[in-house]
């Protein structure tokens, strides 16, 4: 404290801070990059744990065995489907009740703000249809959700299959301390948003749904089944949720303690986990498991239905069976058993699952990267922003030397219009505005007058609104009187720089992915941007780092990471697609990626893109 109270150590502190500032912020990003990718490897993490002693202090015995009778059940199904056209109403309401449960349905509707072309949909008509095992041992308070999506085509059908096998033999146990319910939903999200929106008495998404007849206690946890094959070589764990938003640990944790007990191969990310970390190889496949999570978690859409749960706290994962050419196999019996042991070690929760972490990052089923070790990472890269709006405001205090009678006086510089800062803010704002809201509002006008479908007139539009905002610092000029001071551009680079830092903080808080993604790609070019830099090249650095940008280039790796390398022009169409279900996503289910990036992330950029054409 004694360093900030002395005004001298303050001014010399101060001193060596702007001389210094540019090398400062070098180092700071270097080093935040190398401290991310370092997470990756394996001396850097923490092995994983149970912490919640409910569910390891003993592993319980298994005895599920009709895997057979699941997929019995599953061609039963499959054939009902074929004949329904969709989803087989009464054949599940009667299988559900010949196994003991208490029966329900809730029909939905939900009319899309445009055309789903990646799913060829547009108003959705569905029912959901759920079996409540009531707990025998207990009052009835809390409840457990084993889930199924009824998908098209001959998806998830041994999923639905060894559900009602689950159920029959749940039936049959005396040991339940909690409801188990049983839910079978059409239309993968959306009729889980109608079943949860129901289950829990709100209407956050527009959505017209019959309210629920039954229901059973506070849902504690849900696990939700993705089975297309009889064959499954490995189950794939998904825990990515809305909004980037994460399960507790725990839940992985118990996952992976039964694969390891029972045998079963597991992976995360689609990624099989390697023990030769002090390899190249080892690392390199760490790294690339550690940067999917991050790329789904930054994208803020839901890979499953648990990522619904989430929203309600409600600590839910997704299992998705793998079918390889790997010469390991597994039957149904097995992953009945997993499933089992899962639900028995949560029926044995006290409380929710709070014990361990909520904020991670995962390389491996094994090991994990905690909060506290991967903020700094993201605090190195704000800390660039804070410096170099120190380094403004310094120089903004600094008096300038003029040249009187030879003899050199301070003199003090004349401060900004307010018209010529606010002017940009706002203006920024409004584009902001415009991308936000008149993509949907204006798809009708485009159809009438382009040869575009609907969802094509969407996008395009958000497109040209983005590249009409290029065009501000010319229209913004026009609004002012006079000519922009030397000091305007510094005062408006200085709000620029904090509102930029405050976003990029509190988008850290709620998703780490977005937050680092957008902070590795906007900090430099953000940090050093000037009226007096190079305008051609400048300009062609600020395009090619803007949020636009920065999804293009998310797209590709992804790709590039998942194995499935595209060309430009795949690309493109899949840079377009990302978008339209970004809009999508917030519309349906209250995303909030694509608000964030209209609303606050480009008007910022805007204002540095004002800066850099500032007169």
């Amino acid at each position: 404290m004694g360093l900030l109270s002395d005004p001298n150590r303050r001014k010399a502190l101060t001193n060596l801070l702007t001389r210094l500032n540019t090398p400062i912020c070098m180092v700071c990003y270097l080093a935040a990059i190398v401290w991310f990718m370092g997470l990756a490897f394996e001396p850097f993490t923490l092995r994983t744990y149970m912490s919640e002693n409910a569910m390891g202090s003993t592993m319980v015995e298994e005895r599920f065995s009709a895997g057979e009778r699941a997929l019995s059940t599953a061609k039963e199904f499959d054939a009902h489907k074929r004949k329904a056209g969709g989803m087989p109403v009464d054949w599940l309401v009667k299988m559900m009740q010949a196994r003991g449960l208490e029966v329900f349905t809730q029909s939905f509707s939900r009319k899309l703000p445009f055309p789903d072309e990646n799913k060829e949909r547009y108003m959705v008509r569905g029912t959901n249809v759920y079996g409540i095992l009531r707990a025998p041992r207990a009052p009835r308070t809390e409840a457990l959700v084993i889930s199924a999506p009824c998908s098209p085509g001959n998806s998830n059908n041994q999923a639905v299959g060894l559900l009602l096998g689950l159920a029959q033999y749940f039936r049959n146990q005396v040991y339940w301390a909690k409801d188990i319910i049983f839910l079978v939903n059409e239309h993968d999200l959306i009729g889980m948003q109608a079943w949860l929106e129901g289950y829990h008495h709100t209407n956050i998404t527009g959505m017209e749904y019959s309210p629920l007849q039954g229901r059973a206690g506070s849902i504690q946890a849900a696990l939700s089944l993705e089975l297309s094959s009889d064959v499954i070589t490995s189950l794939d764990l998904i825990l990515e949720g809305l909004n980037g938003q994460l399960p507790n640990l725990d839940l992985a944790n118990l996952f992976y303690a039964f694969c390891q007990k029972l045998g079963v191969l597991c992976t995360i990310q689609g990624k099989l986990q390697r023990n030769d970390w002090d390899t190249a190889e080892g690392y390199t496949h760490a790294a690339q498991t550690m940067m999917l999570m991050v790329l789904k978690q930054a994208c803020g859409r839901s890979w499953g239905d648990h990522g619904l749960f989430l929203r309600y706290h409600i600590e839910a994962a997704s299992i998705r069976g793998i079918n390889s050419f790997r010469h390991y196999k597994m039957d149904t019996t097995t992953i009945g058993r997993l499933l089992e042991g899962m639900v028995r070690k949560l029926n044995n929760l006290l409380e929710r699952l709070h014990q361990s972490y909520f904020f991670y990052l995962l390389p491996s089923l094994s090991r994990f990267v905690s909060i506290g070790y991967y903020m700094p990472a993201f605090g190195l890269l704000a800390v660039i922003l804070l410096l170099r709006a120190l380094d403004i405001w310094v120089h903004l205090g600094t008096p300038a030397l003029a040249a009187v009678d030879g003899v050199s006086e301070a003199e003090q510089p004349s401060g900004p219009g307010v018209l010529s800062v606010l002017t940009p803010v706002v203006i920024s704002h409004l584009t902001g505005v415009a991308l936000y809201l008149l993509p949907v509002h204006l798809q009708e006008i485009a159809v009438e007058h382009f040869p575009v479908s609907e969802t094509e007139a969407v996008v395009l539009t958000a497109i040209a609104i983005y590249t009409a905002g290029l065009a501000l610092p010319h229209n913004t000029q026009r609004l002012l009187s006079g000519e922009g001071t030397e000091q305007g551009w510094k005062v408006l680079k200085l709000t620029a720089l904090l509102y930029l830092a405050a976003l990029l903080g509190c988008t850290a808080l709620i998703n780490f992915s977005l937050g680092f993604i957008l902070a590795v790609t906007l900090v430099p070019i953000t940090a050093s941007i000037t009226p007096h830099m190079p305008k051609a090249l400048s300009a062609l650095a600020m395009v090619l780092l803007s949020p636009a940008f920065t999804i293009l280039y998310c797209v590709f790796i992804y790709q590039e990471l998942i194995e499935a390398p595209v060309s430009i022009n795949e690309g493109w169409m899949l840079f377009l697609s990302v978008i339209s279900q970004g809009i999508l996503d917030h519309a349906l289910y209250g995303s909030l990626v694509y608000p964030l990036l209209a609303l606050f992330i480009y008007p910022c950029w805007l204002m540095f893109w004002n800066i850099l054409f500032w007169k």
